[in-house]
């Protein structure tokens, strides 16, 4: 008698969600292929800056809690994450950061040896950890020598610079994907018994963003095609702290604030004066005076909103532009500069780098630029009626709605709602790889209802042939005369002007009937380069149809929610409405009108009732003196 086929993994993705996912599947046994557009530690959790959230004995020590983490979560989203993932989430938070410890992740420690702690956005507690100013770099590289260590055993098969183009559904279940060897051009089937999505954010599709340009969130959008559930689109991440640039933006950390960096104007628009020629009486310290209790350290979307509105509404930016200041000469003076550097160096050179001049000696000029996203792929969960949180093991968990495709960090809508609280990004996409690792190997290995062995050949490959026939499309439109670069441009300036951080409801509909536009003009995209080897061309123009796709999904969504609901404001409906919209956002995709098709589900709230988000507010018209 043969012996069985061992079951295997495919995981799709080289950040933290997708390496955490890929250990825990190696330990318990479960072979996996692993791919990356790039190489694993060029994947875009290496930009993460500021630190990971949890609560440890020295938290403790302070009156903090997993329940209060959870609690600062679950209210930071304005109460549109479902809650039983969240906690379960706050209480892994101290047992991964112990892990990472033993990992060697160079954590900045205390004087006495302990791991150090910073202040972040959304609480009035230092329960960030965090290693200097490079936090994500440092986890993602613990996390890749884990990944190659279950490489040399033969356990873990990586293929770096392939892109994920589609996913073989056999009789309702993922069985495979498509995939594209991104220097050769060839396009394979590859089977799985689970396919994990860990694909990251699609910050490209608002033209520039903090996020790396690999981020087009295309890989979500072709699942989403495919058939499986978008949830809560419309909600992005505005950071309000990072350097304009030509190319793209560059993230200035929230650690700059929790290390005690100060947000402020001059109180008399349009003084041209250098910044430290300015007394102290005469700045508009924005977010101290307006919100007493929480100072710099309120959430992303009240930060931008406040900044945004200072810039465009009081026209009292620097210099009369979309400028702030962000100073950090209170903290040098208390600490040292040699201490900052030790904390922050990483962002400080950053801007050193692209401004050309020391934010030690000069406060830095930052305005508010796309971050991430709250939305992803819909991802379901089993609570533990027990504990309150998720049924360990349960293969229902992270799971989308299509069996054995699951979802994990930045591509998952979980955890966040509508707003995601600084360093919860790095604990959800390793909670996520850690917790739901269990739940992908339970699935394949007890719950597919088919092994994908046993999955007829013709079923991959069609959708090698369909893939093969989406790119000789591209490849011979020798009639088209859009270029898809200058296409691109024009939605990012779009999205990024009618739909961030203030939305009206008639610039919404001129963008949504502007993207049937894009959809017909996409069909006339032409490449400047037909070659087959590393088409970098083609992979782009490719991907551009994919984030068109998205990006109306994103539109309708936020046309049809008419409240404000964290990272979602509208002016015209400025209070948040929970009677009617206290729900998640699903958008799904009918193929027969290639349009997005927006429905609602009830979001669980089991465990804290919402209540009203204020952050202790005050109404404070600037005055000049």
């Amino acid at each position: 008698m043969a012996a069985p086929v061992k079951k295997r993994v495919i995981v799709v993705g080289g950040g933290l969600a997708g390496l955490a996912c890929t250990i825990k599947l190696a330990e318990e046994g479960v072979p996996v292929d692993l791919f990356s557009m790039v190489p694993v530690k060029r994947s875009h959790s290496v930009c993460a800056q500021g630190g990971i959230n949890a609560c440890n004995e020295i938290a403790r020590q302070q009156g903090y809690s997993e329940w209060m983490h959870f609690d600062e979560t679950v209210l930071g989203g304005d109460f549109l994450a479902d809650q039983p993932p969240v906690l379960e989430m706050a209480n892994w938070a101290p047992k991964i950061i112990d892990l990472l410890d033993r990992m060697g992740v160079p954590f900045n420690r205390t004087p006495e040896g302990q791991r150090a702690l910073r202040l972040f956005g959304g609480s009035l507690f230092k329960r960030t950890f965090f290693a200097g100013a490079t936090t994500g770099q440092q986890l993602l590289y613990a996390l890749d020598e884990q990944t190659r260590r279950w490489e040399a055993e033969g356990q873990v098969k990586k293929y770096e610079f392939w892109e994920f183009l589609w996913p073989v559904i056999h009789e309702g279940q993922c069985v495979g994907i498509v995939a594209q060897d991104m220097r050769t051009m060839q396009i394979r089937a590859f089977r799985g018994d689970a396919v994990v999505m860990a694909t990251g954010g699609n910050g490209l599709i608002f033209g520039k963003s903090t996020m790396s340009v690999i981020c087009t969130g295309g890989a979500a959008s072709r699942c989403y095609q495919a058939g499986a559930k978008y949830g809560n689109p419309e909600f992005i991440q505005v950071h309000p702290t990072a350097i304009p640039g030509e190319d793209k933006c560059r993230l200035i950390s929230e650690s700059a604030r929790g290390e005690g960096g100060r947000v402020w104007v001059p109180r008399k628009a349009g003084d041209t004066r250098p910044p430290n020629s300015i007394p102290e009486s005469e700045r508009f310290y924005i977010l101290e005076e307006r919100y007493p209790k929480y100072g710099n350290l309120v959430t992303r979307d009240i930060a931008t909103r406040e900044i945004f509105q200072v810039c465009s509404e009081l026209k009292m930016g620097v210099g009369g532009g979309n400028m702030v200041y962000l100073d950090l000469a209170d903290t040098v003076k208390k600490i040292g500069r040699q201490a900052v550097l030790n904390k922050l160096e990483g962002i400080l050179e950053i801007y050193e780098k692209f401004v050309g001049t020391d934010p030690l000696d000069e406060p830095m000029k930052i305005f508010p630029a796309v971050h991430y996203s709250m939305g992803g792929l819909w991802a379901g969960f089993v609570k533990d009626p027990k504990s309150g949180g998720l049924k360990f093991g349960d293969a229902g968990n992270m799971s989308t709605n299509i069996p054995g495709l699951y979802a994990m960090g930045e591509a998952s809508f979980a955890y966040h709602g509508a707003n995601r609280l600084g360093a919860n990004s790095l604990l959800s996409c390793i909670f996520d790889g850690l917790f739901g690792g269990t739940c992908v190997k339970n699935f394949a290995t007890d719950v597919a209802a088919v092994p994908s062995a046993d999955v007829p050949q013709e079923t991959y490959d069609a959708v090698v042939k369909q893939e093969n026939d989406k790119q000789n499309a591209l490849l011979h439109n020798n009639t088209g005369n859009e270029n898809p670069y200058l296409l691109w441009q024009e939605m990012g300036k779009w999205m990024t002007e009618n739909c961030t951080v203030v939305r009206d409801n008639d610039k919404l509909s001129q963008t949504l009937n502007q993207c049937q536009e894009w959809k017909s003009r996409y069909k006339n995209v032409r490449l400047s380069d037909t070659g087959m080897w590393t088409n970098q061309n083609l992979s782009f123009t490719r991907a551009l149809h994919d984030m068109i796709a998205l990006a109306e999904a994103i539109l309708k969504g936020a046309l049809q929610r008419d409240e404000s609901r964290g990272a979602h404001f509208k002016p015209a409906f400025p209070d948040r409405d929970d009677a009617n919209f206290l729900k998640t956002t699903i958008a799904t995709y009918d193929k027969a009108t290639d349009s997005a098709v927006i429905s609602y589900e009830p979001v669980n709230i089991s465990l804290v009732p919402p209540r009203a988000r204020t952050y202790g507010k005050k109404d404070v018209k600037p005055t000049a003196t």
